[in-house]
């Protein structure tokens, strides 16, 4: 059945009204939402994920087959000089931050959990290098396992645009959409809004007129609205 917008919800209607029809509208208009790094297993999921911080997926996805071909396992990465490294992971920035944290994480995962990826928040957070976001999407996309939504820039523009939170901090982002949607669509919405994101609801230049939930976007270019995330300044 299509996704529709129910007789008298506009924009103007309050955030809970109007986020799951919002979700149901960006699951028709884009089919195709996933993650967009490339993996094969939880140990390549992870690595990834941590090396897309501050890249693109794309970007990650151009280095990744040289990296786990020369280390596929916990085993190979943790004893990888860490020169030749380095130069693998080189073309990403901030490379030795990002091989320090990998190859940390590769002997963490050797020590504690025997080379595989835990699968619960805690234990991946204390992995070098793996805060909420990274675990997050590990958890979801490797696990099934839906802990809480993965907040990014896109998420965040969005989540803010559309005035489903009022925040800037991530946490409190990712707080204020898991109240808002089930715990089972958690996955969906990150990747629906950032698939928008990147697509449609640009920074710089947001789309209005190709947009799937412009009827309910509270920051519609075409009704001559304030974009609030462009304006907003974070709280003091």
């Amino acid at each position: 059945m299509a996704a529709t917008i129910p007789e008298g919800l506009t924009r103007d209607s309050g955030k809970s009204k109007r986020a799951r029809v919002i979700l149901d509208l960006l699951d028709e208009a884009l089919p195709d939402a996933e993650i967009a790094l490339d993996f094969d297993g939880t140990f390549q999921l992870l690595i990834v994920t941590m090396l897309s911080a501050q890249t693109t997926d794309k970007k990650v996805n151009e280095i990744s087959p040289v990296l786990f071909e020369r280390w596929p396992t916990p085993e190979a990465m943790a004893e990888a000089p860490r020169e030749e490294l380095e130069q693998v992971v080189g073309p990403l920035g901030f490379y030795r931050q990002k091989s320090r944290n990998i190859q940390g994480t590769a002997r963490l995962l050797l020590e504690r959990h025997g080379g595989e990826v835990p699968d619960t928040m805690e234990e991946l957070t204390e992995l070098p290098g793996v805060a909420r976001k990274t675990a997050n999407v590990v958890l979801a996309n490797g696990f099934g396992i839906n802990a809480g939504v993965v907040v990014d820039t896109h998420v965040t523009r969005l989540a803010r645009r559309l005035q489903l939170t009022r925040e800037l901090d991530p946490v409190r982002i990712e707080r204020d959409l898991m109240r808002l949607f089930p715990q089972d669509r958690w996955l969906d919405v990150s990747d629906l809004l950032i698939h928008h994101g990147r697509r449609t609801c640009d920074a710089q230049r947001p789309r209005c007129d190709d947009c799937a939930v412009e009827r309910l976007c509270p920051s519609s270019k075409l009704d001559n609205r304030r974009d609030k995330h462009a304006t907003a300044r974070p709280r003091r």
